[in-house]
């Protein structure tokens, strides 16, 4: 797990430079910092370039790059998968709000796809819900972009972002994508059984919130309900980040969200479950049993789980408090 955390934070953090600095093998022209976006109007495939028997070079052939692609998903599989990433100019600033289309294409360029249209999607919170351990954090995720991507087999791709920056067309360096059939070494699926497992509470430390949470000040709100308690019986949105030791800088924002959905849905419905990374809060003593259980191979993790202990909808890395109530609406509607 550890080794997949590293490679998202090179991602997240270093992308923007080597990406925006060095050369593409896909025939793009001058490279060029990012301007600001300048609209954050609704964009629709008509909007971008087709890819309509293009190759990926076609595509890119005139359009400067700018940006870097970092993703914050690692799991993809057949099907239509949640595609959620970040957009860094050449100074590593996070660009947010900006139309954006994504492609898909073969590593060597062939069988392109899209436009596949990316939305933005703000990880603020209200200031009574913002973490010092956010706060604090200038690296902290602020946005993630998301679109929905088909992937009609297993196999490995490229994913790249066509941009509308101050009303000229920006690509990025491209992305590996790798999507492989679920299997026992995977995170629970949409439809599966998810692990039926104890998560730790405040009872179960004997009030001592700072033994199962690194959020400062801790959620305790999100630390009172035992998994194995409420599985089965109610909808919970069960959320694996360690907000202090994340190395994707996204696990404190979405324990924001978590903890100001939380409060505005209460917990009649569903129960709301925070579970931290690693044991004894210190990631040289590995994951703690819980993370461990639900196979994940990078942080942070949400899981909506259905009153049959079966996952709804997942997500992976970043996600705001509307993707999260959308969700809850449908589980919940389900019973």
């Amino acid at each position: 797990m550890r080794r997949s955390l590293a490679v998202l934070l090179v991602l997240v953090a270093g992308l923007a430079v080597a990406g925006c600095g060095g050369s593409s093998s896909s025939g793009t022209s001058t490279h060029l910092a990012a301007p600001a976006p300048t609209s954050t109007a609704s964009a629709t495939p008509v909007d971008f370039p087709s890819s309509s028997g293009k190759r990926l070079s076609e595509l890119k052939n005139g359009v400067p790059e700018g940006l870097a692609l970092a993703p914050s998903v690692s799991v993809l599989q057949p099907g239509t998968n949640r595609y959620g990433f970040a957009l860094f100019d050449a100074a590593r600033k996070q660009v947010a709000e900006a139309p954006v289309a994504l492609y898909v294409s073969n590593t060597d360029g062939t069988g392109l796809r899209g436009p596949y249209i990316a939305h933005s999607e703000s990880l603020r919170v209200r200031p009574q819900f913002q973490s010092q351990t956010t706060k604090v954090d200038p690296d902290a995720a602020k946005s993630v972009y998301v679109a929905d991507i088909p992937f009609a087999r297993p196999g490995k791709f490229r994913v790249t972002a066509i941009a509308q920056l101050d009303g000229r067309e920006v690509t990025t360096t491209s992305a590996g994508a790798t999507v492989a059939v679920p299997s026992a070494s995977t995170p629970p699926a949409v439809g599966q059984r998810a692990p039926d497992v104890h998560t730790p509470t405040i009872a179960s430390v004997a009030g001592d919130a700072a033994r199962i949470d690194t959020r400062s000040p801790a959620a305790k709100d999100l630390l009172t309900t035992d998994l194995a308690s409420v599985y089965g019986k109610k909808p919970v949105a069960l959320l694996f980040a360690t907000p202090a030791l994340c190395q994707s800088r996204v696990c404190g924002p979405v324990v924001d969200v978590l903890e100001q959905v939380r409060s505005e849905l209460g917990d009649k419905d569903i129960a709301f479950i925070h579970n931290e990374i690693y044991r004894e809060n210190r990631i040289d003593q590995g994951l703690r049993p819980q993370p461990a259980a639900y196979r994940l191979p990078t942080e942070p993790w949400l899981f909506l789980l259905d009153s049959r202990g079966r996952v709804a909808e997942r997500f992976e890395g970043a996600f705001s408090a509307d993707e999260l109530k959308r969700a809850i609406a449908k589980v919940t509607a389900q019973g």
